[in-house]
């Protein structure tokens, strides 16, 4: 099979520069809190720029005029695998993440925005350390990919395939009939939402160091924190709640909030999925405050915040947390182990099998049931009115059919490296839905420090195969996709 080589040279060349200049901003920090790991950042910084510099001059001569999906398969997924690896050079020339596997793993876990760490001390990060850790989680919320098709315009001849590839959820039909200028208004919103959160919570008393990351990360759905306690440092019900209302937002449809801007509510309040995730969300913090309430009913309203939190904080799968909820019992342990399945809306910088999957699912389901009683009836499945082709169905099966898989796999060879079951499982369902804190020795108060090297490597698989939707990654390991056709 004949690959355009050039073109996937030259696109990995120009996210590397990208990847480059943004690490200089975090030596701005450096700077600030008079750090020395600022010479060790402008030196991963060079390395990025000169590599990506050189890949885009050797591969400049490109034709885009027999660009195919498989090139922007091949592109997102060695783009996304090169950026990790690159990405880690700050932590590796500082010495304060000195091991290759501890380094990638974290920088993977930032680009695919998981928000699992392997740091036991976030302490012991500089500060222009723990700004890039935010930074790499930014790039990869909406996606490295989406953000160069918006700002390179000479990329937007393959850009579909590009685009399709690395944010699959997305309909950017919706937006703009250009792939162009729907990457740019995406990234107009995310900055924007995000640039606002930063104001809140500098507002509501976080320094400005921590808003900074903050805004960053919850706006990706990542949840890196810069405290070893998450967002349960900040003992602030004001801090707490906007950080919920904005992880919410930045898990709801990018489209849906487009349309809000456009003050075009009720295409918003018709939207099935909207709908179903506001109940979903709604109803699972009832049932956990209500179980809360039962263990301890002496401070209502923090018990009330507690559970909508945590709620919110896996089923979007940001991963922040202000409580460990494998301390709670075994149901709200099993409860939150059951949402990591869930995930929140297409569309997204959220992660997970996606709501939109799920309703339609349960919809064919209760079709087929029908089907039962009737069998010559044509029954269709509708979402928003309108009757899902049977080839979308299909898809759907066969993704939820595939995740299941992979998650069982990633589990099997979890516990062939000599974790325990339920660590096993929880590490595995949190790498693949992007969530971050697991169950067993990686919940919420804990690292991923313990886990062996191999299994560390397991686990980063598992994170980019979630985070570009699963298709995307293992369509390249089957020998189909590399045959003439």
């Amino acid at each position: 099979m004949k690959f355009n080589t050039k073109v996937i040279v030259n696109i990995i060349g120009v996210l590397l520069i990208i990847n480059g200049f943004l690490m200089l901003t975090s030596i701005l920090f450096s700077f600030y809190y008079n750090e020395s790991s600022w010479y060790e950042i402008l030196i991963s910084s060079i390395i990025n720029i000169t590599v990506g510099g050189l890949l885009f001059f050797f591969s400049r001569n490109y034709s885009t005029s027999n660009l195919k999906k498989r090139d922007g398969y091949l592109i997102v997924t060695f783009s996304w695998i090169t950026l990790s690896l690159f990405g880690m050079l700050p932590y590796v020339l500082t010495d304060q993440i000195p091991t290759f596997t501890d380094a990638f793993f974290e920088s993977v876990s930032g680009y695919t925005t998981t928000g699992s760490t392997i740091l036991d001390d976030i302490a012991i990060l500089d500060h222009g350390l723990m700004y890039w850790r935010s930074l790499t989680q930014y790039m990869g919320g909406m996606g490295i990919i989406v953000l160069a098709v918006a700002i390179l315009p000479f990329l937007g001849i393959g850009g579909m395939q590009l685009f399709v590839a690395e944010a699959p959820g997305i309909s950017p039909d919706k937006l703009s009939p250009r792939i162009k200028e729907t990457a740019k208004r995406l990234w107009i919103i995310y900055v924007s939402f995000t640039v606002i959160l930063f104001f809140l919570l500098y507002a509501e008393g976080m320094n400005f160091f921590d808003a900074v990351n903050h805004s960053m990360t919850t706006m990706a759905t990542g949840g890196f924190s810069t405290k070893n306690e998450s967002i349960g440092y900040f003992d602030s019900p004001l801090i707490q709640y906007t950080i919920i209302f904005f992880m919410a937002l930045s898990a709801t449809n990018f489209t849906l909030i487009y349309f809000g801007l456009k003050l075009k509510f009720r295409k918003i309040f018709q939207n099935e999925e909207f709908r179903f995730y506001i109940s979903f969300l709604s109803i699972i913090t009832l049932m956990v405050f209500a179980a809360l309430y039962v263990i301890d009913s002496s401070e209502i309203e923090k018990t009330f915040r507690t559970a909508l939190f945590n709620v919110v904080a896996i089923i979007t799968t940001t991963g922040y947390a202000s409580a460990d909820f494998t301390e709670w019992n075994t149901f709200l342990t099993i409860l939150f182990f059951l949402l990591m399945f869930f995930g929140a809306t297409a569309g997204s910088t959220s992660g997970g099998v996606k709501i939109i999957r799920h309703i339609i699912l349960l919809k064919n389901s209760f079709v087929e049931l029908k089907k039962q009683l009737h069998p010559s009836a044509v029954i269709p499945v509708r979402f928003n009115g309108n009757v899902v082709n049977r080839d979308i169905i299909s898809n759907i099966l066969a993704f939820v059919m595939l995740y299941i898989v992979v998650f069982s796999l990633g589990t099997v060879c979890m516990a062939l490296t000599g974790v325990d079951f339920i660590t096993a499982v929880g590490s595995a369902g949190s790498a693949i839905g992007n969530i971050g804190p697991g169950i067993g020795d990686v919940g919420p108060a804990e690292t991923y420090s313990s886990i062996p090297t191999i299994g560390k490597y397991i686990l980063c698989t598992l994170m980019f195969i979630g985070r570009l939707e699963l298709f995307t990654v293992l369509l390249i390991l089957t020998p189909y996709f590399w045959r003439d056709h």
